[in-house]
């Protein structure tokens, strides 16, 4: 008898990578085999996304792509997973008839069965949320490489106005210390050297008395060869102890993703950010005398309800006055089911673009600014792979999370540390020259800055 294979395509953030990688042992443990092609599939899997409404569009002209799929000879089972199957469960499965399973983010144990449903002619349906959920027992199945995504918790609490995830992936809920410290071991068995701790806000990560400060002092602790990397973190719940953790372990990077979201506190209010301003730019400033050489990412929503000139003003200052080393900047995008749903999307969309195109062409002149300071200073380099644009160049990261290229050679390679003197730069990339293959230990005893 032959064995279903199965395909899976994974749209949105890191989250939905490691549920993915969830997905796929999951179904390995039943007996099914990975293709890569989905031409070879009985079983097609999309991983989704709803956090914007263009990653729900671009499901929907994929699910359109790979209808043709379905009616050939083969008996071929399309399924939605993720955050858009829990949200939209009734147009994919009455509107579109072609999707024969929808399958929620807490409900992947039971995936194999729905799989079931479907072959038998049924609907496999799958879309309850969960208050204790965590997979914590469940090794997600990873390719050899250097990096790897681990989801510490699931859910959010926090509510903002504008956010589904609440309601397309449930509470917060944290995985034990211990499984996380265990799933980094193997890593490290494994030769991994980048490892990066995911929620949707990993600040609030709570496993009995230890806190996140904890989970990333003994993530750091397992292997210092492997650099410990996390995001997503909420203002309100960065804490003195997390940063003093991130400056006291060499190989946490000196790396923060803080999204602000707005410079206005009347939008932050609306947006039920639970944080000022102020309270942003004192986070900010500690975090600088606490981690030397920390740099910062954001991300900032564009045309929010009700936003005006002014608040969008407010927002070019925080810009101004932070500069951030990178940020992720979106118009506002209103989503069914949220609280800001049901505010009048009063902006309109050209506002909503030109003050867009005034965020980011600030960001830009302030990352390039920021990078060139760089120009002559020495980093150390994880080297990941070649540049995408030769195999003549390797690429890799600074602990600050500048991707950095220079030239290749025999003398190092792919998941080796070196140090660099960078010698070039533009807003998104640093340039450098190799000055020596360093040993990993070096880690045990310098804090990279």
């Amino acid at each position: 008898m032959n064995k279903n294979k199965v395909y899976i395509e994974t749209y949105g953030c890191q989250m939905n990578v490691a549920d993915s990688e969830l997905v796929m042992r999951i179904l390995l443990d039943k007996g099914y085999e990975l293709t890569k092609k989905p031409e070879e599939a009985n079983v097609i899997l999309l991983n989704t996304c709803s956090v914007r409404e263009n990653a729900e569009q671009r499901i929907y002209g994929r699910l359109g792509n790979i209808k043709k799929l379905k009616a050939g000879e083969n008996n071929v089972v399309i399924g939605v997973l993720g955050c858009m199957a829990e949200r939209l469960r009734e147009n994919l499965i009455e509107k579109n008839r072609m999707v024969d399973v929808v399958v929620g983010p807490d409900e992947y144990r039971n995936l194999p069965q729905y799989l079931d449903e479907a072959f038998n002619g049924g609907k496999g349906i799958g879309v309850r949320l969960s208050r204790t959920e965590t997979y914590d027992d469940i090794i997600p199945y990873r390719e050899d490489g250097l990096s790897a995504w681990i989801s510490v918790m699931r859910g959010c609490d926090k509510f903002c106005t504008y956010c589904v995830v609440p309601y397309t992936r449930g509470r917060e809920r944290s995985r034990t210390l211990s499984s996380i410290v265990n799933e980094i071991k193997t890593l490290s068995q494994r030769g991994f050297r980048e490892v990066t701790l995911l929620g949707q806000n990993v600040n609030s990560y709570r496993d009995g008395e230890n806190d996140f400060a904890d989970l990333i002092t003994a993530a750091a602790q397992v292997d210092r060869k492997i650099r410990i990397r996390f995001t997503t973190s909420h203002p309100q719940d960065l804490s003195d102890k997390l940063l003093y953790a991130i400056a006291e372990n060499p190989n946490v990077c000196n790396y923060i993703h803080l999204p602000v979201q707005s410079g206005s506190d009347r939008i932050l209010q609306l947006m039920n950010r639970t944080y000022t301003i102020e309270h942003y730019l004192n986070l900010i400033q500690k975090a600088r005398e606490i981690i030397p050489g920390v740099s910062f990412s954001t991300d900032i929503i564009a045309g929010f309800p009700t936003e005006t000139d002014e608040d969008h003003k407010a927002t070019l200052e925080v810009l101004k006055t932070v500069r951030y080393d990178g940020a992720f900047m979106f118009k506002y995008s209103p989503r069914e089911g949220t609280k800001a749903y049901k505010m009048k999307d009063d902006v309109p969309e050209e506002v909503k673009g030109q003050r867009l195109r005034e965020i980011i062409d600030l960001q830009q002149k302030i990352s390039y600014e920021k990078n060139q300071e760089l120009i002559g200073k020495e980093e150390i380099i994880l080297i990941e792979g070649t540049s995408r644009k030769s195999d003549e160049y390797f690429s890799g990261r600074t602990d600050t999370n500048k991707v950095t290229i220079f030239p290749a050679s025999e003398k190092y390679g792919v998941g080796d540390y070196v140090r660099v003197k960078i010698t070039g730069a533009t807003s998104a990339t640093l340039f450098a020259d190799v000055l020596e293959k360093i040993s990993p230990e070096f880690f045990e005893v310098h804090k990279t800055a």
